[in-house]
């Protein structure tokens, strides 16, 4: 797991070079611009990153987690928010390769994992967050359509993205009774709020996405019945290794910026560098990211092998990485003193965007409820 092969190797490098020539040149300005740079996430398609995990057959790279995670944090390093988005791309067209029927497969991933289309994930409302089964969205059969009536909260790439797939109630309340749905954004009935002003995460945008009696077909329906809810907790099982990947990538660069700075800054007659207060702070900044990524590689592998595990350690992975490329980040911030706080040297952006990391996907909190399931449930 620990020593890459030479494929391996290469799905790492593509990655690094995607991002050193299309993310960190330009991550900068978008953030200042709050622009979602669609022609280049176009780019990214032929690449294979549309669709990394999903099925060949349909476009698809057919690649494991393990490579997913090491594919993300390397994203990460030249925008963690634009590396984020092609997460949630991910994730949405993953659900419908995994769940989806032959005629949804032929019609709808071909376009998404070249990213001709651009997929957004939609299960969060304005009263239902964490406690995700209690969502209120409803979809009421009628003849062979389901009409739509609900408002999803905080969905990454809403107003500018082309497929979401969708939770909605079908039946009684709780888990049970969610469907899940591929939502076309062009259907009459669907609009968009305003792009919400954020913290961080500035590159993509983040609206509510309205439905007022939508009509979605019932072909649109992903898998059965009453399936929905365990669709989008197989789909952030996922989910949370990228976002966690991507915290580890931003954390990354932030310590890549951090070491040359402390050399060429001069203080009390010599490099910051010498000073060995400072150097242990490296030291535990390094420590920190190579047990994220330890952990991270970990369950990226119980993921792939579906180990009985593979959801607490998800979660574990996701509430540990998030933690600690936050908290490594924003200690390269302050080692950088009041540069740091300036936006040209991108520190501040990296904190910003990291910090969203510990709330989305499952909140910090919610994964150790996870996790503590798991112990309690073993003893």
């Amino acid at each position: 797991m620990f020593i890459l092969d030479e494929d391996e190797q290469a799905i790492r490098d593509t990655a690094r070079g995607f991002a050193d020539e299309f993310l960190a040149p330009n991550a900068l300005e978008w953030d200042e611009q709050k622009h979602f740079p669609v022609d280049v996430l176009r780019k990214a398609g032929p690449l294979g990153l549309g669709g990394i995990y999903v099925q060949e057959d349909v476009g698809g790279s057919g690649l494991r987690r393990l490579d997913s995670v090491r594919i993300f944090e390397q994203l990460a390093t030249g925008c963690p928010a634009i590396a984020a988005y092609i997460s949630i791309h991910n994730m949405a067209t993953w659900m419908i390769d995994a769940y989806g029927d032959a005629a949804q497969r032929d019609r709808w991933l071909p376009r998404l994992t070249s990213m001709e289309l651009l997929a957004s994930y939609a299960l969060t409302e304005p009263g239902a967050g964490s406690d995700a089964a209690a969502l209120s969205t409803k979809a009421v059969r009628d003849g062979e359509d389901y009409i739509f009536n609900g408002t999803k909260q905080f969905i990454s790439g809403a107003g500018a993205t082309d497929v979401y797939v969708v939770m909605a109630r079908t039946g009684a309340a709780g888990a049970r009774g969610v469907s899940a749905f591929i939502v076309p954004a062009d259907t009459p009935g669907v609009s968009f709020g305003v792009n919400e002003r954020k913290m961080g995460w500035h590159a993509q945008p983040t609206r509510q996405v309205i439905f007022e009696d939508a009509r979605v077909p019932t072909a649109n329906l992903l898998g059965a019945e009453g399936d929905g809810f365990r669709i989008a907790m197989n789909g952030l099982n996922g989910g949370r290794l990228n976002i966690a990947a991507c915290s580890v990538g931003g954390a990354q660069a932030a310590l890549d910026k951090t070491v040359p700075y402390l050399a060429q800054r001069q203080a009390f007659g010599k490099p910051l560098l010498k000073n060995e207060a400072l150097r242990f702070q490296l030291a535990d900044m390094r420590t920190e990211l190579e047990a994220a990524r330890t952990l991270l590689w970990r369950a990226a592998a119980a993921l792939d092998a579906d180990a009985p595990d593979k959801v607490e350690l998800c979660a574990m992975a996701k509430r540990f990485a998030t933690d600690a490329g936050f908290e490594v980040a924003n200690k390269a911030l302050q080692l950088h003193g009041g540069y740091g706080y300036l936006a040209e040297y991108g520190l501040e952006k990296i904190v910003r965007d990291l910090r969203v990391h510990q709330i989305l996907e499952g909140t910090n909190e919610i994964m150790r409820v996870v996790v503590a399931r798991a112990v309690v449930g073993a003893a």
